[in-house]
């Protein structure tokens, strides 16, 4: 199999990550649940994810570095204790339905920062205006997860620091992926998968914490047990309940590929598997390809179409002779919506390190034999 869906969750993986997450079942407890050498070592582990992923994200204090069960958790997270009804709530058009919902469920005003598709300069001056007219919370995806537009996040998170306006990051689509600065950018928080760039198993993610945080739900924290309310400090105030123990050194093992790899180099090979195949599909009579015209502007995700094919259609065809890739709307109505897809729906490829030249020409082979 061809796989070409890194967008929903990276199949390949570390041969170090199932490795690292089988041993876990035997040989970890529950950190914080114990004095015993099982319940230590788990403690230990999962420390030491935290500061390898607060040394890539430049994260200053690990335990502010959040175990989610996804990036969605996250987000809910940090939208509920950010947003409030009726406030007004800026966002980029390109955002997943893992930030619409919740905000839609809040009943706040929504403003959408609507850009040409690609087109970074709108993006931020969208940003500036909406900005302008008043904000409570803004909301904006790094990497949008249909079209790879890498959004000018650097530039976003200036203006919010400037109005004062907390900013919180969707790195769903670029942690493990692009460079990410959490400190730089100084936003209130970053919510990310663990399955996708950074490489770990399914059922993890990170919630990096620069304000501070309403628990979503409340339990067992091993800390602090006598009083019934949430601790205070952090990780424990949203970590109720058992670690998901297996899973987090299943991801310590997918930090440490990408800080032997380097998460540059990384982003530089998935772009040019991206331009090679946006070039190639382009040659395709019928075919229309979403390709950035500046390689700056988009990362290892692309959709396309095939003029009166359905694209679910296709995809299935596509599967069945080994190619696995995604088709339909990826959760993100509003992202199609800004681009004029919503009636149709994209086929979306999307790459991971693991990706060769290769297996992109074959891919297009395929593609032509349909």
């Amino acid at each position: 199999m061809i796989y070409l869906d890194s967008a929903a969750t990276t199949m390949q993986k570390p041969a170090s990550v199932a490795t690292a997450s089988a041993w876990a079942i035997n040989h970890l407890a529950s950190p914080g649940r114990g004095g015993h050498q099982p319940a230590m070592d788990a403690a230990e582990r999962a420390f030491t994810c935290r500061e390898a992923a607060a040394r890539l994200f430049h994260v200053g204090d690990p335990e502010r570095v959040v175990f989610t069960f996804n990036a969605t958790h996250g987000l809910n997270i940090a939208i509920k204790t950010l947003a409030r009804p009726g406030s007004r709530v800026v966002i980029s058009g390109y955002e997943h339905n893992a930030v619409t919902r919740p905000l839609y469920a809040m009943d706040v005003r929504l403003r959408v920062a609507r850009s040409p598709l690609f087109d970074q300069r709108a993006a931020l001056e969208s940003f500036r205006r909406e900005l302008d007219q008043g904000a409570g919370l803004a909301v904006c995806t790094h990497v949008s997860n249909v079209f790879g537009f890498i959004l000018p996040i650097e530039e976003i998170a200036a203006l919010c620091r400037e109005r004062e306006v907390p900013l919180i990051v969707d790195a769903s689509q670029s942690a493990g992926c692009l460079p990410l600065d959490f400190e730089a950018l100084g936003a209130a928080f970053a919510a990310m998968p663990g399955h996708k760039g950074l490489y770990g198993p399914q059922g993890t993610g990170l919630l990096l914490c620069g304000a501070d945080p309403a628990p979503l739900m409340e339990g067992g924290t091993g800390s602090e047990s006598k009083r019934q309310a949430m601790p205070g400090f952090l990780p424990d105030r949203l970590e109720a309940g058992t670690h998901n123990i297996a899973g987090i050194a299943g991801l310590l093992e997918g930090l440490r590929f990408l800080e032997r790899r380097g998460v540059g180099p990384i982003a530089a090979g998935e772009g040019r598997l991206i331009r090679h195949m946006g070039e190639g599909l382009r040659a395709i009579p019928g075919a229309e390809a979403f390709l950035a015209r500046d390689p700056a502007a988009q990362a290892g995700v692309l959709s396309f179409r095939l003029r009166g094919r359905d694209c679910e259609e296709v995809g299935e065809l596509l599967g069945s002779r080994g190619i696995a890739l995604r088709a339909g709307l990826h959760c993100a109505p509003l992202a199609h919506e800004t681009a004029g897809t919503l009636e149709t729906g994209t086929l979306r490829a999307s790459v991971s390190a693991f990706n060769t030249r290769q297996e992109v020409d074959q891919f297009l082979q395929a593609l032509q034999d349909l």
